[in-house]
């Protein structure tokens, strides 16, 4: 089906945008409230694990700091905010006949009443790396299949406790990660390689592929399940988000053409086309032979189809040539040096990333086209060179990163609307709504469009912030209002309101119409608005104080 036409210059009305989170990245508290060990706990603390030597015990302490956070969301003006829930917050040993944390689920219930009653839809990642610690020591974590029936119990609980308020959910997170970067080359929890200068054990030529393999179909029975039992009465969707950057071939050589197709394989089809299409690509049947495990027609069938979009991680271009023996890489080698011996954009902090809007916008349209699914950019992002070394006056003026973000914007506007691809929601990468713990970069690497002083926690928002703001609130068409409510509401003055209260109990507001994302967009300061001493007030009161203290009226 086409996308739906709009203006040239706009994104329709049911469009969502924000900023997307990890739990571990940001919340900290790994030791409170009946949270149990997740696999990143102890591989952070390990020497050499992480550049700077620190973990995420504290991250940017979102465990207490989430109605600030939420301030921030609200200045920003976004629509949607993608989370994910830490699997060992709510069953701190991870497995099907383990108890369940009540804390940890009440948690996460308070965090998404406040999304609802600020008109913030919840995007929920059920699994974003953090493995339950118990469950690596109790059978290898992903490298057994036992996982598979402990993954869909957890995912059950969640749907059970929050599907009636969550209609949005990724079951896993970029499972490639999980394969390669944990399994593979050792560089994330839990570290396994074949490296034994990284890692004691490991067997960097098969367990990838078995971790892969499991995490397919483990997030298959969750989609079956979903399907199954909530489905029905919730009204949700639900989808996986796969990384993967475009590949284009260092010049016009057959064989560096096709380099560039291994390299889609590898990265992108190794789950997106079970997923989608229903088998392994053939290119990594060949190169792995029976080293890549084999799905049952009972599997396959739950497998394919178990996604009702695609969601859609990418953060560069690579120019791929044909040679090399990195099967991570389909045997591809990846440059950003053109043949002339210019950059094919400009440099980010981290090596691997580099600025190309015009990849980005040639991969929406691959991915479209092969897979013919609704598109959700879930991340996207860019890390400044060595903003870390810089006063945050210098560091929140974040030319890089702004540019970055208005290449990629007007690639979105125009494959939704000269290309007629079907993009639905764009998720700027801000544990990248902050800096904060950036996994084995530890926080010397900052994404965030907010800068955080690490020594004090205050936030600061970026001027790559205010763009993406601004951006989306002139390109995102409004939304069409009832006759009934043709009458604006008058808002009370900002002086005579106070801001509200983060609240528990379920939200009686179902959007925030009545602060239209533009004039909050246009609000977003350099440092928090002063609190007010608080007083109770009725539900829809406390809002729209809320929402008036940010517009200054």
């Amino acid at each position: 089906m086409p996308a739906p036409a709009v203006s040239p210059n706009k994104l329709p009305s049911d469009f969502l945008w924000g900023f997307a989170t990890a739990s571990f990245q940001i919340e900290g508290s790994t030791n409170v409230d009946g949270r149990g060990k997740s696999i990143w706990d102890d591989f952070s603390k390990l020497p050499g694990k992480t550049l700077d030597g620190r973990d995420g015990d504290v991250a940017t302490d979102s465990y207490n700091r989430w109605k600030e956070d939420l301030d921030l969301l609200v200045q920003y003006g976004v629509k949607s905010y993608r989370f994910s829930i830490a699997w060992s917050r709510i069953i701190p040993l991870g497995g099907r006949n383990d108890p369940i944390n009540e804390a940890g689920i009440q948690f996460y219930s308070n965090l998404i009443d406040a999304l609802l009653e600020r008109g913030i839809v919840p995007f929920v990642t059920l699994y974003h790396w953090d493995l339950p610690q118990a469950l690596y020591e109790r059978y290898g974590g992903w490298l057994s299949k036992e996982i598979v029936q402990d993954y869909v119990h957890y995912a059950k609980i969640c749907f059970e406790r929050f599907g009636d308020r969550v209609k949005y959910w990724l079951t896993m997170n970029e499972p490639w990660c999980i394969s390669i970067l944990g399994h593979g080359r050792g560089v994330f929890a839990p570290g396994r390689s074949s490296d034994r200068m990284r890692s004691p054990e490991g067997d960097s030529s098969t367990e990838p592929w078995i971790v892969g393999h499991h995490v397919i179909l483990s997030h298959a029975y969750a989609t079956k399940l979903y399907r199954e039992e909530f489905k029905a009465a919730q009204g949700g969707s639900i989808g996986i988000t796969l990384n993967g950057d475009w590949a284009l071939p260092y010049d016009d050589s057959p064989e560096n053409v096709a380099a560039a197709q291994h390299a889609l394989d590898v990265a992108i089809g190794w789950f997106a086309d079970p997923i989608y299409l229903g088998h392994y690509p053939e290119y990594m049947k060949e190169m792995l032979g029976d080293r890549l495990p084999v799905f049952t027609p009972e599997e396959i069938a739950v497998v394919k189809g178990s996604s009702e979009f695609y969601g859609m991680n990418t953060y560069t271009t690579n120019l791929c040539k044909a040679g090399g023996d990195d099967e991570f890489q389909g045997k591809v080698e990846y440059t950003f040096t053109r043949p002339d011996g210019s950059q094919l954009g400009t440099q980010a902090h981290c090596a691997w990333l580099q600025d190309y809007p015009e990849g980005f916008r040639q991969l929406l349209n691959y991915l479209w086209t092969r897979y013919k699914h609704p598109i959700y950019v879930t991340e996207n992002g860019f890390a400044v060179k060595d903003e870390n070394n810089m006063p945050v006056e210098q560091a929140i003026a974040d030319h890089d990163r702004t540019q970055y973000f208005k290449g990629n914007t007007a690639a979105i506007l125009a494959a939704r609307n000269e290309d007629g691809v079907d993009i639905r929601a764009y998720f700027a990468w801000s544990e990248r709504l902050l800096d904060n713990f950036e996994w084995a970069d530890g926080y010397v690497t900052r994404f965030g469009l907010t800068y955080v002083d690490y020594e004090t926690q205050k936030r600061y928002p970026k001027e790559s912030g205010k763009f993406v703001a601004k951006w989306f609130a002139e390109h995102v068409a409004e939304e069409p209002r009832p006759q009934k409510e043709s009458q604006r509401l008058a808002l009370p003055h900002a002086n005579s309101t106070t801001q509200s209260e983060s609240t528990t109990s379920s939200p009686t507001v179902e959007s925030a119409d009545s602060a239209p994302s533009a004039k909050r967009a246009a609000n977003v300061d350099t440092a928090p608005t002063p609190k007010k001493k608080k007083t109770k007030k009725a539900p829809f009161a406390r809002f729209t104080a809320y929402i008036s203290t940010f517009l200054g009226i």
